[in-house]
């Protein structure tokens, strides 16, 4: 903080005067680190994430600062508002490794090395681990369209990912296949659509909802294997979040938006490598909680899903441009090799 001005202002603190509204003037953050001025002393923002306020409060005699989101602050918490006695530190905190591929997130494309970039995303990891951070893997349903559901659920078991972030669909469709063999009614050996496999993940999930939750209906045989089965074995955290076009939803599945973003925060702080694979909203809604610190990867055939997530502020997003299959099993490969 030596560096930092020291004959700059404080910053101007103003109370909430309703409750989930923030005062006109808030100052709005970004994802980089934060630091707030206060009688005199520079106080670092906790918990960054864009789009946020910044409450600051005296505890134990110090100044604290940290995000808020505008549905958390209660009347007489004090904001920060206007630019004075605000620092923002544009330098990425991610790995060396990461900076190596960061300029190709500026220009996402298919001709990029592919299996070297996944081979960054690895080494991203076990450095994530070997510092007693989580691996966090965001995930859409197609991980289990095409076959890898197993691949993920061993990466679970044997501890490469510890923490996963999904919707329904991920959920429903792993517990279609572990029950029935099937995703979205197609047989995963054969590749043949089944007689009324439409109504597979209904059955699925309908069965899920009668057992009462998933760790019931794994704990009862009913879900033998897959993703799900992975998590509820190894106690790692998940968090499903629900939207408009969900089925069912699975019992599990946290349908208040607010409160499954919420519940995805309170894992945040424990992330250090943020996989997203195949899934455009969920990648977009987390990457507007992570701090920049976060080495983060995103995964997905179609460019423009890697193109939105940096376009909307999540800078430090590294794009592979490649279909979910080949990411999975080659990031399998590298990581038990």
């Amino acid at each position: 903080m030596n560096s930092f001005p020291t004959d700059a202002p404080n910053a101007s603190l103003t109370p909430v005067d309703v409750e989930g509204v923030l005062p006109e003037d808030f100052f709005s953050t970004t994802n980089f680190p934060t630091w707030i001025r206060v009688e005199g002393e520079w106080v670092p923002v906790q918990n960054l994430e864009m789009d946020c306020g910044v409450r600051v409060w005296k505890e134990g005699g110090e100044w604290k600062a940290a995000t808020c989101p505008m549905h958390r602050c209660r009347v007489g918490d004090l904001l920060v508002t206007g630019f004075d006695g605000t620092h923002i530190v544009t330098d990425s905190e991610s790995s060396s490794e990461v900076h190596e591929f960061q300029f190709m997130s500026n220009e996402v494309s298919t001709e990029r090395p592919k299996r070297r970039m996944i081979e960054v995303a690895a080494n991203a990891m076990r450095a994530a681990r070997t510092a007693g951070k989580r691996n966090l893997l965001v995930g859409g349903p197609a991980i289990v369209h095409c076959g890898c559901a197993e691949v993920l659920a061993d990466l679970i078991r044997i501890g490469w990912i510890d923490l996963l972030f999904a919707g329904n669909a991920l959920a429903a469709h792993d517990i279609e296949s572990s029950m029935m063999g099937t995703s979205l009614g197609v047989d995963l050996s054969s590749g043949k659509s089944s007689a009324h496999g439409h109504t597979h993940h209904l059955r699925a999930i309908n069965r899920v909802r009668r057992a009462g939750s998933i760790k019931a209906a794994v704990e009862q045989g009913l879900i033998p294997s897959g993703i799900m089965a992975a998590c509820v074995e190894t106690n790692t955290p998940f968090v499903l979040c629900g939207s408009i076009r969900d089925d069912g939803p699975l019992p599990d599945v946290i349908t208040d938006a607010v409160q499954a973003v919420d519940k995805m925060r309170t894992y945040i702080s424990e992330v250090g490598v943020a996989l997203m694979v195949a899934t455009t909203l969920h990648s977009v809604a987390v990457g507007n909680i992570l701090p920049v610190s976060v080495a983060t990867f995103a995964v997905d055939s179609d460019a423009d899903t890697v193109i939105k997530l940096t376009d909307r502020g999540t800078h430090q997003a590294v794009g592979i441009v490649t279909d979910c299959e080949f990411f999975m099993r080659e990031l399998h490969r590298q990581l038990t090799a």
